[in-house]
């Protein structure tokens, strides 16, 4: 399987997140090249600051797997890490994120701040910009139709 493929998985995680009324971001945690676990951003639905999308691919993957280190997984977002996501995926250790959309307003493998320069015991290898166009026009378009919305 291909970087595509995963980013892929992830997107139809972030567009089901959109149909819920919740930022589209998903995401999925791979391990040998099968996917182990998955997520999307449901922090309106659960009224939960902490239900992001790799929080909860990050959870299902740790507790399918049976322990908190996911040193053999890959984490697949459409959307650059927050802080937040940031630092789950430094202390679960995963090895490698690849990420499809920059987010100039939280990112913290690039664009706002990069964790993997400030001196944490874990620095997974991160890759940004995968289906970047399609993760980006999913989240614009997004919050385009929500402002329509509210006007």
């Amino acid at each position: 399987m291909d970087k595509n493929y995963f980013m892929k998985k992830a997107l139809h995680y972030a567009r089901l997140a959109a149909s819920k009324g919740e930022t589209p971001v998903g995401a999925v945690v791979v391990r040998n090249g099968e996917i182990v676990s998955f997520g999307y951003n449901r922090r309106e639905g659960k009224k939960n600051a902490l239900y992001h999308a790799e929080i909860m691919a990050i959870d299902r993957a740790c507790r399918k797997l049976g322990g908190w280190r996911l040193w053999e997984c890959e984490l697949y977002v459409t959307l650059e890490p927050c802080p937040m996501c940031a630092g789950a995926i430094i202390n679960s250790r995963i090895k490698k994120v690849y990420f499809g959309a920059y987010d100039s307003k939280a990112g913290c493998f690039g664009s706002v701040t990069d964790f993997n320069t400030l001196p944490f015991n874990h620095h997974p290898e991160i890759e940004g910009g995968i289906m970047e166009d399609e993760s980006r026009t999913l989240i614009s378009d997004f919050f385009r139709e929500l402002r329509r919305k509210k006007n």
